[in-house]
Protein backbone atom coordinates (compact mmCIF):
# COMPACT_ATOMS: atom_id res chain seq x y z
CA UNK A 1 0.00 0.00 0.00
CA UNK A 2 2.74 2.12 0.94
CA UNK A 3 4.80 1.74 -2.05
CA UNK A 4 1.37 2.14 -4.21
CA UNK A 5 0.91 5.80 -2.66
CA UNK A 6 4.44 6.67 -3.28
CA UNK A 7 3.74 5.52 -6.98
CA UNK A 8 0.72 7.80 -6.91
CA UNK A 9 2.37 10.73 -5.75
CA UNK A 10 5.36 9.94 -8.30
CA UNK A 11 2.15 10.38 -10.72
CA UNK A 12 0.80 13.09 -9.57
CA UNK A 13 4.45 15.13 -9.93
CA UNK A 14 5.25 14.20 -12.97
CA UNK A 15 1.75 15.46 -14.66
CA UNK A 16 1.89 18.75 -13.01
CA UNK A 17 5.90 18.84 -14.34
CA UNK A 18 4.48 18.11 -17.80
CA UNK A 19 1.75 20.92 -17.56
CA UNK A 20 4.54 23.45 -16.32
CA UNK A 21 7.15 22.25 -19.23
CA UNK A 22 7.19 25.17 -21.68
CA UNK A 23 5.60 23.83 -24.84
CA UNK A 24 2.54 22.41 -23.06
CA UNK A 25 2.30 25.75 -20.58
CA UNK A 26 2.24 28.02 -23.22
CA UNK A 27 -0.24 26.43 -25.39
CA UNK A 28 -2.40 25.98 -21.74
CA UNK A 29 -1.97 30.04 -21.82
CA UNK A 30 -2.77 30.22 -25.26
CA UNK A 31 -5.91 27.80 -25.31
CA UNK A 32 -7.38 29.51 -22.04
CA UNK A 33 -6.57 32.41 -22.62
CA UNK A 34 -8.47 31.77 -26.24
CA UNK A 35 -11.21 30.24 -24.87
CA UNK A 36 -11.33 32.80 -22.00
CA UNK A 37 -12.55 35.52 -23.69
CA UNK A 38 -15.01 33.78 -26.03
CA UNK A 39 -17.30 32.64 -22.80
CA UNK A 40 -17.11 36.00 -20.94
CA UNK A 41 -18.09 35.90 -17.57
CA UNK A 42 -15.15 34.76 -14.60
CA UNK A 43 -17.05 31.78 -13.51
CA UNK A 44 -17.17 30.34 -17.36
CA UNK A 45 -13.82 31.13 -17.80
CA UNK A 46 -12.78 28.87 -14.60
CA UNK A 47 -15.29 26.24 -16.20
CA UNK A 48 -13.86 26.36 -19.39
CA UNK A 49 -10.51 25.44 -17.64
CA UNK A 50 -12.05 22.92 -15.72
CA UNK A 51 -13.12 21.27 -19.51
CA UNK A 52 -9.91 21.91 -21.18
CA UNK A 53 -8.23 20.21 -18.07
CA UNK A 54 -10.61 17.28 -18.33
CA UNK A 55 -10.51 17.24 -21.66
CA UNK A 56 -6.08 16.68 -21.86
CA UNK A 57 -6.14 14.80 -18.52
CA UNK A 58 -8.61 12.14 -20.53
CA UNK A 59 -6.73 11.43 -23.69
CA UNK A 60 -3.73 11.31 -21.07
CA UNK A 61 -5.41 8.50 -19.21
CA UNK A 62 -6.77 6.77 -22.43
CA UNK A 63 -3.36 6.58 -24.14
CA UNK A 64 -1.79 5.70 -20.49
CA UNK A 65 -4.38 2.74 -20.42
CA UNK A 66 -4.45 1.36 -23.88
CA UNK A 67 -0.20 1.46 -23.95
CA UNK A 68 -0.10 -0.46 -20.22
CA UNK A 69 -3.10 -3.05 -20.80
CA UNK A 70 -1.20 -3.70 -24.08
CA UNK A 71 1.94 -4.62 -22.13
CA UNK A 72 0.68 -6.33 -19.42
CA UNK A 73 -2.04 -8.37 -21.55
CA UNK A 74 0.89 -9.71 -24.11
CA UNK A 75 2.08 -13.11 -21.58
CA UNK A 76 6.11 -12.72 -22.86
CA UNK A 77 6.15 -9.00 -22.67
CA UNK A 78 4.15 -9.08 -19.30
CA UNK A 79 6.72 -11.90 -17.87
CA UNK A 80 9.70 -9.91 -19.48
CA UNK A 81 8.59 -7.00 -17.30
CA UNK A 82 7.96 -8.78 -14.49
CA UNK A 83 11.27 -10.09 -13.80
CA UNK A 84 13.49 -7.58 -16.05
CA UNK A 85 11.40 -4.33 -15.24
CA UNK A 86 14.74 -2.73 -12.96
CA UNK A 87 17.35 -3.67 -15.67
CA UNK A 88 14.86 -1.39 -18.72
CA UNK A 89 14.28 0.85 -16.31
CA UNK A 90 17.73 2.12 -15.01
CA UNK A 91 18.85 3.13 -19.01
CA UNK A 92 15.11 4.57 -19.10
CA UNK A 93 15.18 6.68 -16.15
CA UNK A 94 19.08 7.79 -17.38
CA UNK A 95 17.97 9.10 -20.93
CA UNK A 96 15.00 10.57 -19.10
CA UNK A 97 17.28 12.77 -16.67
CA UNK A 98 19.44 13.42 -19.36
CA UNK A 99 16.70 15.02 -21.62
CA UNK A 100 14.88 16.88 -18.69
CA UNK A 101 18.82 18.26 -17.37
CA UNK A 102 18.91 18.85 -21.52
CA UNK A 103 21.99 17.03 -21.79
CA UNK A 104 20.34 15.04 -24.62
CA UNK A 105 18.25 16.33 -27.25
CA UNK A 106 14.71 14.87 -28.78
CA UNK A 107 13.21 15.88 -31.74
CA UNK A 108 9.55 17.22 -30.87
CA UNK A 109 6.81 15.17 -31.23
CA UNK A 110 3.65 16.97 -32.19
CA UNK A 111 -0.21 16.53 -33.95
CA UNK A 112 0.00 17.83 -37.38
CA UNK A 113 -2.84 19.67 -39.63
CA UNK A 114 -5.20 20.45 -36.87
CA UNK A 115 -5.14 23.84 -37.05
CA UNK A 116 -8.84 24.21 -38.32
CA UNK A 117 -10.48 21.87 -36.18
CA UNK A 118 -8.53 23.90 -33.15
CA UNK A 119 -10.35 27.08 -34.32
CA UNK A 120 -13.62 25.17 -34.83
CA UNK A 121 -13.14 23.80 -30.84
CA UNK A 122 -11.99 26.99 -29.63
CA UNK A 123 -15.00 28.84 -30.53
CA UNK A 124 -17.17 26.46 -29.30
CA UNK A 125 -16.79 27.41 -25.33
CA UNK A 126 -16.82 25.24 -22.92
CA UNK A 127 -17.64 22.02 -24.58
CA UNK A 128 -15.09 23.13 -26.97
CA UNK A 129 -12.51 23.61 -24.43
CA UNK A 130 -12.92 20.02 -23.61
CA UNK A 131 -12.23 18.56 -27.07
CA UNK A 132 -9.07 21.22 -27.48
CA UNK A 133 -7.25 19.86 -24.62
CA UNK A 134 -7.65 16.59 -25.88
CA UNK A 135 -6.29 17.47 -29.43
CA UNK A 136 -3.42 19.86 -27.36
CA UNK A 137 -2.78 16.40 -25.58
CA UNK A 138 -1.09 14.68 -28.11
CA UNK A 139 0.93 17.42 -28.91
CA UNK A 140 4.25 16.30 -27.31
CA UNK A 141 7.64 18.44 -26.91
CA UNK A 142 10.89 16.33 -25.67
CA UNK A 143 10.54 16.94 -21.72
CA UNK A 144 6.57 16.60 -21.66
CA UNK A 145 7.22 13.22 -23.67
CA UNK A 146 9.92 12.08 -21.52
CA UNK A 147 8.04 12.44 -18.69
CA UNK A 148 4.85 10.55 -20.06
CA UNK A 149 6.87 7.91 -22.10
CA UNK A 150 9.90 7.72 -19.52
CA UNK A 151 8.02 8.28 -16.41
CA UNK A 152 4.56 7.52 -16.01
CA UNK A 153 4.47 4.80 -18.48
CA UNK A 154 6.98 2.35 -16.77
CA UNK A 155 5.68 3.27 -13.48
CA UNK A 156 2.22 2.67 -14.07
CA UNK A 157 3.29 -0.80 -15.81
CA UNK A 158 5.54 -1.45 -13.02
CA UNK A 159 2.30 -0.91 -10.43
CA UNK A 160 0.29 -2.72 -13.14
CA UNK A 161 -1.69 -0.44 -12.82
CA UNK A 162 -3.94 0.32 -16.11
CA UNK A 163 -6.24 3.21 -14.89
CA UNK A 164 -5.60 4.95 -11.38
CA UNK A 165 -2.07 5.91 -12.03
CA UNK A 166 -3.12 7.54 -15.25
CA UNK A 167 -6.00 9.08 -13.83
CA UNK A 168 -3.84 10.70 -11.16
CA UNK A 169 -0.77 12.28 -13.75
CA UNK A 170 -4.33 13.32 -15.69
CA UNK A 171 -5.36 15.22 -12.39
CA UNK A 172 -1.96 16.49 -12.41
CA UNK A 173 -1.86 17.57 -15.68
CA UNK A 174 -5.09 20.02 -14.80
CA UNK A 175 -4.23 21.53 -11.91
CA UNK A 176 -1.73 24.54 -13.43
CA UNK A 177 -4.59 24.28 -15.94
CA UNK A 178 -7.64 25.33 -13.55
CA UNK A 179 -5.15 27.67 -11.33
CA UNK A 180 -4.32 29.91 -14.65
CA UNK A 181 -7.98 29.77 -15.56
CA UNK A 182 -8.48 31.06 -12.24
CA UNK A 183 -5.95 33.92 -12.61
CA UNK A 184 -7.68 34.72 -15.77
CA UNK A 185 -10.64 34.83 -14.59
CA UNK A 186 -10.06 37.25 -12.16
CA UNK A 187 -7.55 39.18 -13.98
CA UNK A 188 -5.69 39.26 -17.25
CA UNK A 189 -2.90 41.41 -15.81
CA UNK A 190 -2.06 38.42 -13.19
CA UNK A 191 -1.45 35.68 -16.25
CA UNK A 192 1.92 37.35 -17.12
CA UNK A 193 3.18 36.97 -13.45
CA UNK A 194 1.75 33.34 -13.01
CA UNK A 195 3.41 32.43 -15.93
CA UNK A 196 6.67 33.81 -14.69
CA UNK A 197 6.40 32.20 -11.39
CA UNK A 198 5.67 28.86 -13.06
CA UNK A 199 8.27 29.24 -15.74
CA UNK A 200 10.92 29.91 -12.48
CA UNK A 201 9.28 26.93 -10.68
CA UNK A 202 9.41 24.44 -13.66
CA UNK A 203 13.30 25.12 -14.31
CA UNK A 204 14.34 24.18 -10.43
CA UNK A 205 11.74 21.40 -10.75
CA UNK A 206 12.23 20.14 -13.90
CA UNK A 207 16.31 19.90 -13.11
CA UNK A 208 15.87 18.71 -9.37
CA UNK A 209 13.49 15.99 -11.07
CA UNK A 210 15.64 15.53 -13.62
CA UNK A 211 18.76 14.77 -11.35
CA UNK A 212 16.98 12.92 -9.14
CA UNK A 213 16.06 10.19 -12.19
CA UNK A 214 19.53 10.24 -13.20
CA UNK A 215 20.63 9.16 -10.01
CA UNK A 216 18.22 6.35 -9.34
CA UNK A 217 18.73 5.03 -13.20
CA UNK A 218 22.61 5.15 -12.23
CA UNK A 219 21.85 3.03 -8.99
CA UNK A 220 19.39 0.57 -10.91
CA UNK A 221 22.39 0.22 -13.49
CA UNK A 222 24.79 -0.64 -11.11
CA UNK A 223 22.77 -3.12 -9.15
CA UNK A 224 20.44 -4.77 -11.13
CA UNK A 225 22.77 -4.65 -14.32
CA UNK A 226 26.75 -4.53 -13.14
CA UNK A 227 25.50 -6.83 -10.12
CA UNK A 228 27.16 -4.09 -7.69
CA UNK A 229 25.87 -4.30 -3.63
CA UNK A 230 25.61 -1.01 -3.36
Amino acid sequence: MTEFLAAGASALWLGILTSISPCPLASNIAAVSYVGRRVGAPHRVILAGVAYSMGRALTYVVVAAVVVTSLLSVPSISFFLQQRMNQVLGPLLIAVGLVMLGWLRLPGLSARNAGALEQRLASAGIPGAAGLGAIFALSFCPVSAGLFFGGLLPLAAQSQSRLVLPAVYGIGTGLPVVALAAVLAFGASGVGRAFDALTRFERVATRVTGGVFLMAGVYLVLTHIVGLSI
